[in-house]
């Protein structure tokens, strides 16, 4: 009779143990797509400075905000494992276009820096994508921006 006993708790703590084990996954999803809510709400500007300081906490180093006027379209300088970063940061309800490209592209070189990039929390057009292949511009979409919170 005990081993039936032992049997039926050691079955209840198993399924306590899933429900635990999935309650806590639904937690993770809905926390990361309710943070990414909030993204779609900021301003720009708060945006800008959420994403400097997601960058810092990924290693980049002489994470800068440029100023908002005359950046050449340049959000944040930035610089990891001796490369340096010219970032446009893009808080958009749409796709970006290729508009952003050609300002990262103008900006990377302004600012003299070894990689052009624009970070979103959209996704880009597939002219974007095309735009961006061409100029060398890296394209940080809603996924990627959603990968960098995860780490």
């Amino acid at each position: 009779m005990d081993g039936i006993y032992l049997g039926t708790g050691i079955a209840l703590l198993l399924g306590l143990i899933l429900i635990i084990a999935a309650g806590a996954a639904l937690c993770r999803r809905f926390g990361r797509h309710g943070r990414l809510r909030e993204l779609d709400e900021m301003e720009g500007l708060d945006f800008e400075y959420y994403c400097a300081d997601l960058l810092a906490a990924r290693g980049f180093i002489d994470v800068e905000v440029t100023k908002g006027s005359g950046d050449y379209g340049i959000d944040i300088l930035a610089e990891k494992e001796g490369v340096t970063y010219a970032i446009q940061c893009k808080r958009y309800s749409a796709p970006v276009g290729v508009r952003a490209v050609q300002e990262a592209y103008a900006g990377r070189d302004f600012y003299d820096r070894m990689v052009g990039c624009i970070l979103t929390n959209q996704y880009f057009t597939q002219p974007a994508v095309e735009a961006a292949a061409r100029l060398k511009i890296l394209l940080w979409d809603r996924d990627y921006l959603e990968s960098m919170e995860e780490e």
